[in-house]
């Protein structure tokens, strides 16, 4: 009589391995696809406040241009003109900066590195040592 092999179900060391690779591979696909949403949504809260920084600018220096004349022209009356210029100029650079500061403000407070897609990215590393080891 022959003895048969037995068969054993469990994987073998190579599949275990090439099992791995296959799911480290689909988890770095995975967390690179989280990086790229987390910094679009990133980047358009950014690009929102900048054309708001924009605007701001662009609604400052209309207002600037109309209320300068008026003003100055106001002024004009009761004080020299040159000095009803610069009282006028001084007021609309304060609100000016005022607007760009807290646009700047904003801006910083965005940050720019995918953070949650890091903080995931140093796990996957702990569980794949882990289970190397």
């Amino acid at each position: 009589m022959i003895a048969q092999p037995k068969m054993n179900n469990d994987p073998s060391l190579g599949d275990l391995f090439t099992e791995l690779a296959s799911e480290t591979g689909t988890l770095i696909r995975q967390e690179v696809s989280l990086a790229q949403a987390e910094i679009t949504q990133k980047a358009t809260k950014a690009g929102k406040n900048i054309g708001f920084l924009a605007v701001g600018g662009a609604v400052a220096y209309i207002a600037a241009l109309a209320f300068t004349a008026a003003v100055i022209l106001l002024l004009a009356q009761f004080i020299p003109a040159w000095l009803s210029a610069l009282l006028v100029g001084a007021v609309i650079g304060i609100l000016a900066y005022f607007m760009v500061t807290s646009a700047l403000t904003e801006l910083r407070k965005t940050e720019p590195l995918p953070q949650n897609s890091i903080e995931s990215l140093k796990e996957d590393a702990k569980w794949l040592k882990n289970e190397i080891i």
